[in-house]
């Protein structure tokens, strides 16, 4: 198993920025696709973004795109998204995911097999 966890959330105005940071260990075999979701109070999770092994592939949710940016660093077995111009339509809990399949195979569905605990995020308007 691999276990993820999340950094970096917290309160920000309209308009602000964060920067999510998620740590991987255990199986970094787990870890060649990784993205974020998010889920707000009453909704179902949604995917954010996702990017691959080499960091040559990304997808955006459509919502973010202009606006968030993943990356990651395998060295640090860690990935990143960094949040820009907010809105509190943003607001969610953030969750860091990973899946031992390439990022082909888990597009589309981004049904990641590994999830950390999440971390909030919080805009004020």
């Amino acid at each position: 198993q691999v276990r993820l966890v999340e950094s970096g959330g917290g309160l920000v105005q309209a308009g602000g920025s964060l920067r999510l940071s998620c740590a991987a260990s255990g199986r970094t075999f787990s870890t060649n696709t990784m993205g974020w979701l998010r889920q707000a109070p009453g909704k179902e999770r949604e995917f954010v973004a996702a990017i691959s092994w080499a960091g040559d592939n990304k997808n955006y949710a459509d919502s973010v795109k202009g606006r968030f940016t993943i990356s990651r660093d395998n060295a640090k077995r860690s990935v990143y998204l960094q949040l820009n111009s907010l809105k509190p339509e943003d607001t969610a809990v953030y969750f860091c995911a990973a899946d031992s399949r390439n990022f082909e195979a888990v597009g589309g569905a981004w049904d990641f097999h590994s999830w950390g605990q999440g971390t909030q995020v919080t805009v004020s308007s």
